[in-house]
Formats: structure tokens, C-alpha cells, sequence
């Protein structure tokens, strides 16, 4: 009996110490960053590599290839994956710049991005985005297809 009072009383005393939270509000909510506009020299070297890696990719060119994606990929791209991308990408289509902004990758950090499309399309619906590192090195390629 007095184990069965002293269990009561602990839980009784649990719950009449407990305190109830509501109402509770976040007075710093955390603000949306603003991205920095890319610039044009930026975006210059980021064209240019990436359609020399395009043309490397139609010329199975892998040296070059290699050259241009950065060192955080290199191990994981295979000779199958660049196949997809080939793949999903028309050669004989022109590309242009669509729209240059940032791109957030899964390790929470935000790297630049283009997005191109095929000229003379007016939907963006077959659009190729290239994320790239701050150095001009690709570090991913999302085909339309």
C-alpha cells in the first residue's frame, strides 16, 4: 500500500509541477535571404564551360569532361550518367540562357545556376539547368528529358 501511495504521489507531483506552454511566439522569425544577382563575367565563364562540357559529352571527350566538373563530383559521375545527360540534352538544338540565379543543393548550400532553353521554344517546359561552383566548375546537370 505504501509503494502504491508513494507511486501516486510522485505522479501527482509530476503533474502538478508540470506547466503548460501556450501562446508561444517566435519573435525573431527568421528573414528569406536575398540572393545577389550573378554577374555578367560570372555568367560568361559559366556558359562557356558549360557548353564546352556539352560539346565534350557529344564527343565522348571524358579528359575533357573531367576538366570541367568540379572535384566534389567527379567520383560519382559515371559513364551511365553522362549517358542520361547526353541523352536528355538535343545537339541539335541551339541553347540560351533562360534565366541565371542560384540554385540550393542538398547539403543546405546555394551555388549558381542557368537555366537554358532550346531557341526558338517559348516554353521553358524542356528546360537544362547547370549548377556550377564559384569557380566556373560544374557541379551537376539537370537534362530536360
Amino acid at each position: 500500500m505504501r509503494k502504491l501511495l508513494l507511486g501516486l504521489a510522485l505522479v501527482g507531483g509530476q503533474l502538478i509541477f508540470a506547466q503548460k506552454v501556450t501562446g508561444a511566439k517566435v519573435e525573431n522569425s527568421p528573414k528569406k535571404e536575398q540572393q545577389a544577382s550573378i554577374s555578367k563575367e560570372k555568367i560568361s565563364l559559366y556558359n562557356d564551360n558549360f557548353l564546352k562540357f556539352i560539346d565534350a559529352l557529344q564527343a565522348s571527350d571524358r579528359k575533357t569532361i573531367d576538366e570541367l566538373l568540379s572535384e566534389k563530383v567527379k567520383e560519382i559521375v559515371t559513364d551511365n550518367v553522362l549517358k542520361k545527360v547526353k541523352d536528355g540534352i538535343d545537339p541539335n538544338k541551339k541553347l540560351e540562357i533562360l534565366k541565371a540565379g542560384y540554385y540550393k543543393t542538398m547539403d543546405g548550400l546555394n551555388h549558381p545556376s542557368i537555366k537554358y532553353k532550346y531557341v526558338g521554344e517559348s516554353s521553358s517546359k524542356e528546360a537544362i539547368t547547370a549548377v556550377f561552383e564559384d569557380d566556373g566548375k560544374i557541379l551537376g546537370v539537370l537534362p530536360a528529358k
